[in-house]
């Protein structure tokens, strides 16, 4: 599995560094707008808006996590199919389900550091201006945003996996609907009672690979 893990690296490891980058660069431009509003209004100022009118000033991040999930699975996994190297990896002398959950889990590893950078940003700015509550309120609206993020990258794993465009189009349709549900509300604390179900769910989707991946075993082509 150690190889099948450094293999997927190779192929993210780019992509992760620009993934850092970007959304990174994303939000520390969020940040720079709040503190550009701090300088002139004062942190008081802020502080009252965010109470009052549930602000939490990162709304530019909303979904740049997912874009960065979706474009993760598109490295990963079309160079694989375009090529079809997938009959040959599966061929390896390993259980195959265990080497496509390793795959996926490459990913996902993948995405969760560069989301931990993002927060560790916000945190690092965040935690100078506002008090614990304020702080909590901006990360627990974007928590969702983040899993929707792990979710696009599955989902899109999910789509590039499989071997037929009939049940691609269908997948692409059921994608679009499932991501909407992590984005119904961005006021803070709004997931919190749903957020550990909505993250079982979340690692739930990578079974829809494993799907693919046997309908492919099977023969399942266009």
């Amino acid at each position: 599995m150690k190889a099948i893990l450094y293999k997927e690296w190779i192929k993210l490891r780019w992509y992760a560094l620009l993934a850092v980058l970007v959304t990174t660069g994303v939000a520390a431009y969020c940040l720079l707008r709040m503190d550009r509003a701090v300088t002139l209004r004062g942190a008081g100022h802020i502080w009252e808006v965010m109470v009052l009118k549930n602000a939490i000033f990162i709304d530019y991040l909303q979904f740049v996590p997912l874009l960065a999930g979706v474009l993760a699975a598109l490295v990963q996994f079309m160079p694989e199919m375009q090529r079809k190297c997938l009959k040959l990896t599966l061929h390896l002398p390993c259980s195959q389900q265990r080497m496509v959950f390793t795959m996926l889990a490459a990913g996902v590893l993948v995405l969760v550091a560069c989301f931990a950078v993002n927060v560790l940003v916000m945190l690092a700015y965040l935690t100078t201006v506002l008090p614990a509550g304020l702080t909590l309120n901006i990360l627990s609206a974007a928590a969702p945003w983040y899993l929707a993020g792990l979710a696009g990258y599955l989902l899109t794993a999910w789509v590039c996996l499989e071997p037929t465009w009939r049940v691609r189009v269908a997948g692409l349709l059921v994608g679009a609907l499932v991501v909407r549900v992590y984005f119904l509300s961005a006021v803070p604390h709004a997931y919190d009672s749903f957020l550990p179900w909505l993250a079982v769910f979340t690692l739930a989707l990578s079974l829809l690979s494993w799907l693919s991946v046997t309908r492919f075993k099977a023969g399942r082509q266009d």
